[in-house]
Parts: C-alpha cells; structure tokens; sequence
C-alpha cells in the first residue's frame, strides 16, 4: 500500500483517470484457488460454496493491477467480509493512515472508506455512481485474470503442503508485480468468473451509507 501521501495521491489519480471515479486508493475482491483436500476435523472448512477444496484468497491491487496487499491463509468456506474485518488493512483504515478508499463489491459492508455499488439505485447519480464503480472496480478482477494467466496453477490448482501453498501465494503475487514493472509481455486472459451474484449482499447502513451518498449527491 501506498506508504505517503505523494504515493496514495498518485494511485488516487490513476484510478481517476479510467473514469473520473475520484479518491480511490485500491480495489478489494477474493478469489478462490484450488487446494489439495485438507484431512482432519478442519477439512470442511476449506470447501467453498462451488465445492471444492480452496483458498480464499484477499488481493487489493491499483489500477496498473499491481498487487498492493494479499491475504492468503484464509479457509475457502470464508466470507469476503470477514477476511477483510479480520484483517490488518482493516485496521489501518479505521486508523486513518490512508486519505483515499477502498471500491469493493456488494459482498462487503460499506463504510467511509470502502464503496460499495448501491443497491437498488433510484436516481440518475446513484446509476451514474454504479456505471463508473463497475468500470473502476474492473481492474481487480482484470488483476486476477492476468495473474492467473501468467501463473497457469493459480488457476489449477496446487498439490503441495497447505503452508507451502500460502507461501507460493504471496511469491507468485510478487513476480506478478515484478512482471508489471519491467513491462513483461502478458498471457491471453481468461477472464475472471465474478462471484459477487453468489454472495449474499450487505445493505449499506449508518455511516458508511451516509458518507457514500453525500460522495455521490457531490459527485455524480
């Protein structure tokens, strides 16, 4: 993540210039990556809701789909919300260490520092604010495409040790980056199955749906 102002205003205005959405300093999402089944009482917890064994994996990139923060230890059975309320990124939000905000899916609460689509949009700026959080948010799902284009098994699947598998994760997401850097020439893409309709969605309520409206009646 962005480790001063000058970094976080340089993100902020590379997600701005793909649609003019402003202040956003990363996208969220989780994808799940297939993992030997898991022996023992803890088995079941690795199943996810299309069945198979996996991780449910936290990646938070920009909008150059460089990877700026990766959770990858979390069981395939867990929710998107949870990975993220559990998390150390969390609480650097709540702490203000960042200016910007987070654009998440409908399967995360909305907060003042992470925006949500609106749910059920009834007016022309909430279906502008919803057109415009698609097409920025895109660049994570684009991420996961591309990540999982250059590195085949993220898409197969691991037949390693469990803890091993974490560690391949979080190196993978490194030479990901790297890759970006030096301009390496990318995979054909196979896009990213969005998951987000399979995902009981959270209605937005109290703070975080107060602040998104003054945002959108402001911007939109």
């Amino acid at each position: 993540m962005p480790a001063n102002l000058d970094e976080e205003l340089q993100k902020m205005n590379m997600f701005s210039d793909i649609c003019g959405f402003r202040s956003v300093v990363g996208c969220i999402d989780c994808t799940h990556i297939r993992i030997p089944h898991v022996p023992g009482n803890e088995g079941h917890y690795y199943i996810n809701r299309k069945n198979f064994p996996s991780l449910n994996v936290q990646v938070v990139c920009d909008a150059s789909l460089k990877i700026m923060d990766i959770v990858a230890r979390w069981y395939g059975s867990a929710h998107d919300s949870r990975i993220f309320n559990e998390s150390a990124l969390k609480l650097k939000f709540e702490g203000g260490q960042f200016h910007g905000r987070l654009l998440g899916d409908s399967g995360y609460a909305c907060t003042p520092y992470l925006f949500t689509p609106v749910l059920r949009p009834r007016s022309r700026k909430e279906v502008r604010y919803n057109a415009m959080h698609v097409r920025t948010r895109n660049s994570v799902e684009r991420c996961f495409g591309v990540l999982k284009s250059r590195f085949r098994c993220l898409q197969t699947g691991f037949r390693n040790s469990l803890e091993n598998i974490k560690l391949y994760i979080v190196a993978l997401a490194i030479l990901h980056n790297i890759a970006i850097i030096f301009n390496e020439e990318e995979f054909p893409v196979e896009e990213e199955v969005v998951e987000e309709q399979e995902l009981q969605p959270i209605q937005a309520v109290g703070q975080g749906a107060a602040v998104r409206a003054a945002f959108i009646e402001e911007n939109f």
